[in-house]
């Protein structure tokens, strides 16, 4: 499972551990990443997503996943991610 969350893409950041003594080591920087179930009210079902606390803020502030995945940049998305969007605007375009 890869360390990286599927709406943002956020992955591991590298950098340095950094003593007292100025003595410096490598490090990895891990992105906090839950396991989740969103709903999407359009198709009428949950999703379990792999994604970082701030991407959750980002999709509460939106007003859920359906407007979350509305205004993501597919590039960002993983390839789970880009077939709900793909459903999602199958079912509002049969509807509009």
């Amino acid at each position: 499972m890869s360390r990286r969350c599927e709406l943002t893409g956020k992955g591991p950041m590298s950098g340095n551990n950094v003593s007292h003594a100025n003595n410096k080591s490598r490090r990895r920087f891990l992105p906090n990443l839950q396991d989740v179930s969103l709903q999407s009210e359009a198709l009428g079902r949950s999703f379990k997503l792999r994604v970082s606390s701030a991407a959750l803020r980002s999709v509460d502030h939106r007003g859920g996943l359906d407007a979350y995945l509305a205004r993501a940049k597919d590039g960002e998305l993983s390839a789970n991610a880009l077939k709900i969007k793909r459903d999602l605007s199958k079912v509002q375009d049969a509807t509009a």
